[in-house]
């Protein structure tokens, strides 16, 4: 794992965009990002072995704040998803695929209401901006799974899912 700057501490916010795959394989590779985790943000559960909860497939991602800001997290994360689908990025349909940014740190909402607020379609995006209130990590097969599992199916494209990644 990566380290932070001693100056400031790492931070993380989580970002979902339909299938975690994708989501976590594009954001692992960008500048500043320390690590990712895929898991269920804002469901009642704390286990992955119960029914559907209205949790969101995320990525939490942890990042060095004096190398990536979270408004360029936010540039990122736009590259990748459909803004305007609601419950839906790609072939993956359903409330669990739905897009969101969530944080514990207040600021990171700010920043994030911000940059949709500035754009010019601000009032068709169907990004949700909300406090984390539940946290699961996703299960050990769905860790890095495009990492291990390149050929496995994604709705981000290869060249945009890479685009990042260091040669």
């Amino acid at each position: 794992m990566k380290k932070a700057s001693p100056e400031k501490p790492l931070e993380e916010i989580y970002f979902a965009g339909g299938c975690l795959w994708g989501v976590q394989e594009f954001m692992r590779h960008l500048p500043g990002v320390l690590s990712t985790e895929a898991g269920r943000a804002n469901g009642t559960s704390d286990s992955t072995a119960t029914p559907y909860d209205g949790y969101a497939e995320c990525v939490r991602t942890q990042f060095d704040p004096s190398t990536v800001s979270v408004m360029t997290l936010m540039e990122y994360f736009f590259e990748i998803i459909d803004p305007y689908s609601v419950n839906q990025q790609g072939e993956d349909v359903g409330e669990k695929y739905r897009t969101g940014i969530y944080s514990n740190h207040p600021e990171h909402l700010t920043i994030a209401r911000e940059f949709i607020a500035a754009r010019e379609d601000a009032e068709k995006i169907a990004v949700e901006v909300l406090p984390l209130s539940n946290y699961v990590p996703s299960d050990d097969e769905h860790q890095d799974r495009l990492t291990r599992f390149p050929d496995d199916y994604c709705h981000i494209p290869l060249d945009l899912l890479h685009k990042y990644k260091k040669k």
